[in-house]
């Protein structure tokens, strides 16, 4: 059985994101830091600032999945003003921009499952936690930025329109031939 946990540990995420690979490298800032920011700074940066936000008392910034004691699972989900989505045209092109600063407009940007706990549902499991941690943070919207069944692999750590459906949510623009916003009430 998987358990969801809603205050993640360093440590947790040391073993999730590992020290090879995009995660390693990203520890899920992207979409935090500008891209001079993105440019200029290391994965020990990086991952002192998600430290950081562990650390922080403003909610999110995601859930982490644990099988047996062992974490194998992160998902990013916040209030959406604690990233910076306005600057990337495939997340929110089509989207109404009125409540761009609403901290009851949540996100889920980012899945990472480890190699061996992949396709046994642990990305989906992480969503349902994601939404139980932004129900319970005050979100009203909970919105994401998935990949369709046509989307590249290595974009999957957006996680697929499919899964999002199949948890309610419901598909608000779509920005390019592979990307989709999707958005649930909560």
């Amino acid at each position: 059985m998987t358990e969801i946990e809603t205050r993640p540990t360093l440590e947790q995420l040391d073993a999730v994101f590992g020290t090879r690979g995009v995660a390693a490298r990203c520890w899920c800032q992207w979409f935090r830091v500008t891209s001079r920011e993105w440019d200029e700074l290391g994965p020990d940066e990086l991952r002192r600032r998600t430290a950081d936000d562990l650390a922080s008392d403003e909610p999110g910034p995601g859930v982490v999945a644990v099988r047996d004691g062992e974490p194998v699972g992160w998902c990013a989900v916040a209030p959406r003003p604690q990233y910076r989505l306005a600057r990337r045209p495939t997340m929110r092109s089509g989207v109404p921009d009125d409540d761009l600063d609403d901290p009851s407009v949540w996100s889920v940007t980012c899945f990472v499952v480890r190699v061996g706990y992949r396709r046994q549902g642990v990305a989906g499991e992480l969503l349902d936690g994601a939404v139980a941690l932004a129900r319970s943070g005050g979100a009203h919207v909970l919105e994401a930025y998935p990949v369709d069944g046509s989307g590249s692999a290595s974009e999957l750590y957006h996680g697929t329109a499919s899964m999002f459906a199949a948890a309610g949510f419901e598909e608000v623009a779509r920005t390019s031939r592979t990307r989709t916003v999707v958005r649930l009430t909560l």
